[in-house]
Parts: C-alpha cells; structure tokens; sequence
C-alpha cells in the first residue's frame, strides 16, 4: 500500500493563491509518476495536473493551464501543486495520486490515491 498524505487547502480568495502538498512513500518515491486531481460538489473526480517521476515533463489540463503549476521534490519526497489567479471554479477536494505512468489525460497503470484536502475559493 502506498501512502499519500495531502496538506495545503483552505479558504482563499477569487485572484490569489494556494499551494498544496503531498507527502509521498519514503524511499519508493521515484518511482511513481504523480499527479493531482480535484472533485467537485457533485460532479466526478477530474485530471488537473501531472507530472514523470524525474520531473522532467508535465501535463495539465485546459482548464488550469497557466494558472497552476505542478512540481516534484523527490530529496523530499513531496509533490506540489501551486494554484495562481483562483476562481471560485475551482473550490474541489483535491487529491494526490501515485502511479507508473503520467499523460495528458491522467495518471495511469496501479494507481494509489490520497485522502483529499479542501480548497475552497470564495468570491
């Protein structure tokens, strides 16, 4: 089993900034492509944002492309996600996800999930 523990969300106003964290398995870290996804009050679970487990190629959906940036730290074993310009669109639980191979749509093969944390953009 792989733990993922997300931390970071809150309440945050429309046009500012938030950066959530996700504390990855120790020692096995590298070699998980990671990413983050959100779901919102009654819809489904959606891609945000991914990236390959050196950190050399990210993918992100339409939607937050240029507002959000994804990140890795592998000596710490963290992924992050920093969200800039937020909108009330995007108030989700967020969720971190561990798996083999990262892509513009998603993360795919076995893939481990996190518990979630709340970002909550007010207007």
């Amino acid at each position: 089993q792989v733990q993922l523990v997300e931390s970071g969300g809150g309440v945050v106003q429309a046009g500012g900034s938030q950066r959530l964290s996700c504390a990855g398995p120790g020692r096995t870290f590298m070699s998980y492509d990671m990413g983050w996804f959100r779901q919102a009050p009654g819809k489904e679970r959606v891609f945000v944002a991914a990236i390959s487990w050196s950190g050399s190629l990210t993918y992100y959906a339409d939607s937050v492309k240029g507002r959000f940036t994804i990140s890795r730290d592998n000596t710490k074993n963290t992924l992050y996600l920093q969200m800039n310009s937020l909108k009330p669109e995007d108030t989700a639980i967020y969720y971190c996800a561990a798996g083999q191979v990262a892509g513009p749509t998603g993360i795919g093969g076995n893939v481990y999930w996190g518990q979630g944390t709340q970002v909550f953009v007010s207007s």
